[in-house]
């Protein structure tokens, strides 16, 4: 069972959200083509395939926090979009909250999951409800930190955020957009998931196969 993740582990244990937005690409662009631009699959694929290579080229001598800072900051030059800008603000701010390490256990990963979210919050200047990419891992960062406080492993504290994004992904169903071009859209939402918060629990789930 993996109990840490080392700095040189760091950036295999983003490899599986590379691979699960090459997966889920074509759905992804498929839901956001009918509220959206149409490119939010092409955006997280893009994004977080260069991640890991972000990572080892961007490496600060066993400093964890740091490291996610630097290659949060390249990443978001890469995809320089409204959600590229936003995942790399959460990389960033979660990286920031991780601080000084040469590894992450179950209390590192739930400061690195809040810290992600609160980033999102941050630059996004959304809620908690207003239908977006956050209402997943906002869900997802407090079961992670619930699970932590009741000492789970490091593989129980991502599954906890994986369900809370689960959930978080089944109450954007009653929300109502109120940015962007879903905004304009608002009718065709009643009862269909944000396209951003699904994004937001693959991103969970694919951080999660680590584990597996």
């Amino acid at each position: 069972m993996v109990d840490r993740i080392s700095y040189e582990q760091l950036a295999d244990f983003f490899k599986g959200v590379a691979e699960i937005f090459a997966e889920k690409k074509e759905e992804l662009c498929e839901m956001d083509a009918k509220m959206g631009d149409g490119d939010l699959g092409l955006t997280m694929q893009k994004g977080f395939s260069a991640l890991p290579r972000l990572i080892l080229e961007n490496g600060a001598s066993g400093d964890i926090g740091k490291t996610l800072r630097k290659a949060g900051m390249k990443m978001a030059s890469l995809v320089p979009s409204t959600m590229g800008t936003l995942m790399s603000s959460g990389i960033m701010e979660g990286g920031k909250a991780v601080g000084e390490t040469a590894e992450m256990g179950p209390k590192e990963l739930s400061a690195f999951l809040t810290g992600f979210a609160a980033g999102i919050q941050k630059r996004g200047k959304c809620q908690p409800g207003d239908r977006t990419i956050l209402d997943a891992v906002d869900t997802g960062a407090k079961k992670a930190e619930q699970a932590y406080a009741a000492g789970a492993s490091l593989a129980g504290v991502m599954q906890a955020a994986v369900q809370g994004a689960e959930e978080g992904v089944e109450a954007t169903k009653e929300m109502l957009p109120k940015y962007g071009k879903a905004a304009v859209f608002s009718a065709k939402a009643k009862g269909v998931p944000d396209q951003g918060a699904m994004a937001g629990k693959y991103l969970f789930e694919g951080l999660a196969r680590y584990f597996a």
